[in-house]
Order: structure tokens, then sequence, then C-alpha cells
């Protein structure tokens, strides 16, 4: 029996696929079987066979952007080191 095919057209950003290109040439995969691996998986997985979902920041990354933010805006009022030692000497000492 004859294997069907069909071709599929697909606008994609120029940047995204020369890199995922370069990345499925390492894998030694082409554009045309990863896609098809995908639409494999979405037969089996009966939907999209990843995770999609929009990442929101933890409350420890929010809390350390707004500290960085501080340190950016206000440097004088934290303390600066010229090296190794003298951050090693501040973390040591007892003040």
């Amino acid at each position: 029996m004859a294997s069907l095919t069909s071709a599929i057209n697909v606008n994609v950003d120029t940047k995204v696929k020369e890199e995922a290109t370069a990345i499925l040439k390492d894998l030694g995969l082409n554009m045309s079987t990863a896609i098809n691996m995908f639409l494999v998986q979405i037969i089996k997985k009966d939907g999209i066979p990843f995770e999609i979902t929009n990442p929101k920041p933890s409350k420890d990354m929010l809390k350390a952007l707004d500290e960085a933010k501080k340190i950016i805006e206000n440097p004088n009022m934290y303390p600066c080191y010229d090296n190794r030692q003298s951050l090693k000497d501040a973390l040591l000492s007892d003040d």
C-alpha cells in the first residue's frame, strides 16, 4: 500500500526557524521529521504533548527583583567590594 503524505505550509519567524533547525541538526533530525513526531504525539496524547503555561515569577523572585532595583537606584546605600578578599573579610567580620 502506498504511503500518502500531505504538505503543510507554516509561516514562522526566520530566527526561530534557524535556531530550531540547528538544534534539530545536532539531534540528527530535520524539520519535517520533528514536525511529524510532534503531530504523532498530539494524536497519542489527544492534545498538545507538553504543558503550555504563562509563567509568573515567584514571590521570592519578585522580592529579589525589587531589591535589585533599589540597589541600582541607590548604589551609595549598599556596600561595594573591590575584590573577593574584601568581600570575604566583610562576610566574616562580627559587625
